[in-house]
């Protein structure tokens, strides 16, 4: 099961990089300028960094695990942008035959 959400800054990358960061003294990040990798107990986050905004993927086996897992990783990324006027993440869930890809996500609500 996948969870998507996206915050809207043209901080992605910094808050990307915060978060890789802090969690990679406790887990195997991978990490580059434009995406993190963070395989978690409850599963695993990849994040994309674009110009104008972050891309989140959470995956996990079980959905209490997929809620668990979106909830520590939305409270950890909006504790570093805590300036920006977000309040929550908005959360878009996908199930095995439906497979999250959040660039076809952007383009298809651009062309929408």
């Amino acid at each position: 099961m996948q969870s998507h959400a996206r915050l809207n800054t043209d901080k992605a990358a910094r808050y990307m990089t915060q978060l890789a960061k802090h969690w990679s003294h406790r887990f195997e990040v991978a990490l580059d300028a434009t995406s993190a990798r963070i395989p978690l107990p409850l599963g695993a986050c990849v994040m994309l960094a674009e110009p104008d905004g972050l891309n989140v993927t959470v995956e996990a086996a079980e959905l209490d695990s997929l809620a668990r897992l979106e909830d520590v990783v939305a409270e950890h990324l909006l504790r570093f942008a805590f300036r920006e006027p977000v309040g929550r993440l908005a959360w878009t869930r996908a199930w095995e035959a439906g497979r999250i890809d959040p660039p076809t996500l952007r383009i298809n609500r651009v062309m929408s």
